[in-house]
């Protein structure tokens, strides 16, 4: 086996320090919005209570929802990939409309739906689904947690009445660092 020295073949050595320069830097670049809410989607399954009748039977999954268009890409599935929340497996679905939505635990409703949220949160009444949303909208009452984004940070801002409302208890651990608003109102 041959060993190449900078001297015998520059160019090569030259490629080869380029690439583990791109590579070293996005390895370390910051991640994406949505990767960070994504991480967060998947940490609120460890800060929230749900009643046991959220879970049909023994060998429900838990389930993330996505609905409208999907902002995540594969950063949602690739986050929970292989995890599980109380022993059940972890699964992304996405729906189209509300009326798909039979098993869900986390639904992140998207923004192109904040126009239909009334609906929305009228036809998840009296279920036990963590309602999420990161839409700058100001008519998102009744959302439980919604991701807002400010000074380059995203923070929480939570509604303890919504959550209450859908059976739902909600860590102080989460409750810390959030704005609390309650009642569904901001």
């Amino acid at each position: 086996m041959a060993i190449l020295s900078a001297r015998a073949c520059p160019s090569r050595l030259w490629l080869a320090v380029a690439v583990f320069a791109a590579t070293a830097s996005w390895a370390t670049a910051a991640p994406s919005e949505y990767q960070v809410k994504a991480v967060f989607l998947f940490n609120f399954t460890q800060f929230v209570d749900w009643p046991p009748e959220a879970f049909p039977g023994p060998d429900t999954p838990f389930v993330i929802g996505v609905l409208g268009t999907d902002p995540f890409g594969s950063q949602l599935d690739e986050v929970v990939h292989g995890e599980t929340v109380n022993r059940r497996p972890l699964v992304i679905e996405r729906y189209r409309s509300v009326t798909e939505i039979h098993n869900c635990n986390i639904l992140f409703i998207g923004s192109t739906e904040v126009g239909h949220l009334e609906e929305i949160l009228a036809a998840l009444k009296g279920r036990s689904i963590l309602t999420v949303s990161d839409s700058d909208s100001a008519g998102q009452r009744g959302v439980m947690i919604r991701l807002v984004t400010e000074s380059n940070r995203i923070r929480l801002r939570i509604d303890v009445g919504a959550a209450k409302a859908g059976n739902l208890t909600i860590s102080s651990k989460l409750l810390r660092p959030a704005e609390i608003v309650g009642g569904g109102e901001d």
